[in-house]
């Protein structure tokens, strides 16, 4: 920390991989991996329940059946995030008598204990945040800079008039610090949210290992304003930038749905740069709701042309 920001090294990551990840002139990191504090083995004492019959019915059932109801997971949908007061948080067996009684009730469709999934951030290989990198001066850039070979072109595409403007991105992450001065006149509130706390402000949890500085990297790499003499450049630097802290707890169908559709009327591109274990054998992806947010934003996402999502790949291709 400095006066109150985080380093100007936590902006930008730059490494030549990177090169071909760039989709929609953002920059997405996609190297080594912090875990998320999440495991992929443990029923939660939450609920997904689809419920005809809007706020008051869901209520009904959540009461009836022993529930407290947290409200709708995604805008325009009839899905309700429950929890159970009297069962662990964590468990390793399911409660399928509970999720039973729930499906017995006339208003329910469909119903699913939620299970903790592992989502691990994308960064650089092996990065020593105590070395480096250093960002501040654009001449180090090399990334950007037209003079590198094979050359991304991206000084062109700015002089096109292609840097950002009227786009809006979210990064779906650990949060993003808004306040920092190479991102605050850039921020978009409308384009971010907190699911892990359940309120609207995407500021990072800070905590004494200073984890939860990915998504102000990533931040910094989409939008990072132009010409202010602080740190880096973005690539889209006049583009809006949001972030949802969603990474900084239990990672779960609930919470991938709920930040993946969060208000696709409003954001043009939702970036992530995490992902299942880079282990090499691990397979996973999204599950019923979160299917249904991507489709949804698809279909309906910036006035009926579609949300643009960027992924990262990950590491595992390191892993034989």
């Amino acid at each position: 920390m400095a006066n109150g920001h985080l380093s100007i090294r936590y902006l930008t990551t730059p490494t030549r991989t990177l090169q071909a990840t760039f989709t929609c002139l953002l920059f997405i990191l996609c190297f080594t991996t912090h875990g998320a504090n999440a495991r992929n083995d443990f029923y939660l004492n939450e609920w997904a329940v689809e419920i005809q019959g809007g706020n008051d019915a869901a209520e009904q059932v959540a009461s009836t059946h022993g529930f407290i109801n947290h409200g709708l997971i995604m805008e325009g949908e009839d899905f309700y995030r429950f929890s159970h007061p009297k069962l662990r948080k964590r468990s390793l067996e399911s409660s399928y008598d509970h999720n039973a009684n729930l499906m017995s009730h006339e208003k329910v469709l469909w119903a699913e204990q939620q299970r903790s999934k592992r989502r691990v951030k994308r960064d650089l290989i092996n990065f020593d945040p105590n070395v480096g990198p250093n960002d501040e001066k654009w001449h180090e850039m090399w990334y950007l800079l037209p003079t590198t070979v094979p050359s991304m072109r991206v000084t062109e595409a700015w002089k096109e008039g292609f840097t950002g403007k009227g786009v809006s991105v979210t990064i779906l992450d650990d949060g993003i610090e808004h306040s920092h001065p190479d991102l605050h006149a850039n921020y978009d509130p409308l384009a971010s949210g907190d699911i892990n706390s359940h309120d609207d402000d995407p500021t990072p949890r800070l905590n004494p290992t200073n984890e939860n500085r990915h998504g102000t990297r990533c931040a910094g790499e989409v939008a990072a304003v132009a010409n202010n003499g602080i740190c880096a450049v973005g690539i889209a630097f006049n583009s809006k930038i949001g972030g949802v802290r969603m990474l900084d707890g239990e990672v779960t169908d609930t919470v991938e749905a709920a930040s993946i559709g969060l208000r696709p009327e409003h954001i043009d591109i939702y970036s992530a740069s995490w992902g299942p274990d880079d282990d090499g054998k691990t397979v996973d992806g999204p599950a019923t709701l979160a299917k249904r947010a991507f489709v949804r934003g698809v279909n309906e996402g910036r006035d009926g042309k579609g949300s643009i999502f960027v992924w990262a790949s990950g590491n595992g291709g390191r892993h034989q």
